[in-house]
């Protein structure tokens, strides 16, 4: 049944957020400039980005025993896949998805999506997630944050 929650969250929230609504941004026509053949610079992005997300709901799923949506969190701290290098890989996904809608089409509303979107996440993970965790999770959740660093993997 957590994998099924997992599955209908990600199809919802990052599906929505990261695939449909900038589509349909990008299919409008308010490009700011033709990035032409370096447009395709998106597909990776997309890819690496997909990839991360699909890894963390399963590490979530599996490994922490519950869903990324904060009604039904994990049971268990997960800090090992890609959690390993940054604390906040599904948030990193989701700029590094909005940066490929940003390189296939270049537009006002996708820059200032990809800016709301990491403000969002950020105050989210400040203010309620990273308290949370800790009240929850206590001095492993203390030891994890000295560890691994909010965004940016640290380069070993």
């Amino acid at each position: 049944m957590t994998a099924l929650k997992s599955l209908f969250f990600f199809l919802l929230v990052p599906g929505l957020l990261l695939g449909v609504f900038p589509y349909r941004i990008a299919q409008s026509d308010v490009t700011l400039f033709d990035t032409g053949f370096l447009r395709y610079l998106a597909i990776p992005f997309w890819t690496i980005s997909a990839g991360m997300m699909v890894w963390c709901f399963r590490d979530f799923t599996v490994k922490g025993r519950g869903t990324p949506a904060p009604v039904d969190p994990p049971r268990e701290l997960v800090a090992t896949g890609v959690y390993r290098y940054v604390r906040n890989p599904m948030y990193v996904s989701g700029v590094i998805a909005l940066t490929g809608w940003i390189l296939w089409s270049p537009s006002l509303p996708l820059i200032v999506a990809l800016i709301v979107f990491f403000l969002a996440a950020h105050t989210f993970v400040v203010l309620y997630e990273e308290p949370t965790l800790k009240k929850k999770f206590g001095a492993a959740y203390d030891d994890y944050l000295k560890q691994v660093p909010r965004w940016i993997p640290k380069i070993r």
